[in-house]
C-alpha cells in the first residue's frame, strides 16, 4: 500500500468516526480519542528509516 493510499485510508476512517459521533452512533468521547488509537497502527505501517537510506542512496 502506498503512502498516498494509506493518507487516504486514515482520513476516511477519521472522518467516518467524526460522522458517527456527529449522529450520536457513537459518544463524542470516544470519537475525541479515537486518533490516538489509530497512532500504533500508523506506525507499525511505516516501517524503518527513510526509502533512500534503505536504497544505499541516503546522507
Amino acid at each position: 500500500m502506498t503512502h498516498t493510499q494509506q493518507a487516504l485510508l486514515m482520513g476516511g476512517v477519521l472522518t467516518a468516526i467524526a460522522l458517527l459521533a456527529v449522529f450520536d452512533v457513537i459518544p463524542q468521547e470516544v470519537a475525541q480519542y479515537a486518533p490516538l488509537a489509530v497512532v500504533p497502527f500508523v506506525l507499525a505501517q511505516r516501517g524503518s528509516g527513510c526509502s533512500l537510506r534503505q536504497q544505499g542512496r541516503g546522507a
